[in-house]
């Protein structure tokens, strides 16, 4: 929608932008020249960790990164990304699997991560997940990982960093 002035008085008369003008402010005027809320990013939370992990469980455990974030409506979605380096390590074909979790239920997972005959791979993997939580309660999202076959797994390898990162969008 353009601006629209209104009461226009005599020509050469200031313009007052806070009781005067109605519409959407363009892009290149300096506003957003969006109109619709749906889609767009209503906050951002992140956690990291440095903190390496190791393990032979063949059960998931906490790889020491999580986050919280509060939904601001039951409608909106929360978009979840994470990126770390895992290490495999032990006998050849060896493989770690990881899980996101939303509070207690796993959302995603990644299965059978590293390479058929390596030992001591370092895997970059990432997992991402659309979730609709339908909730305006504290959510806490969680990397959990476990070795597939009892070998060590090292999850931020290295002192790598591990992120872990939710998006709120407008539903």
């Amino acid at each position: 929608m353009a601006l629209t002035r209104l009461n226009t008085n005599a020509y050469g008369t200031s313009l007052n932008l806070a009781s005067n003008v109605t519409g959407t402010l363009p892009a290149a005027n300096g506003g957003s020249g969006r109109t619709a809320v749906t889609g767009n990013v209503l906050q951002v939370v992140s956690g990291t960790t440095s903190s390496a992990v190791a393990s032979t469980s063949t059960s998931f455990i906490d790889i020491n990164l999580s986050l919280n974030i509060t939904p601001s409506s039951t409608s909106n979605k929360i978009y979840v990304i994470y990126t770390g380096n895992n290490e495999t390590n032990g006998s050849s074909g060896n493989r770690l699997d990881l899980q996101m979790l939303r509070d207690s239920t796993q959302i995603a997972d990644s299965t059978s991560i590293g390479t058929l005959g390596s030992v001591g791979i370092v895997t970059s993997a990432s997992i991402s997940k659309l979730d609709e939580p339908s909730t305006t309660s504290q959510i806490t999202y969680k990397m959990q990982g476990k070795s597939a076959d009892g070998t060590i797994m090292v999850y931020n390898h290295g002192g790598d960093t591990g992120t872990l990162t939710a998006y709120e969008i407008a539903g």
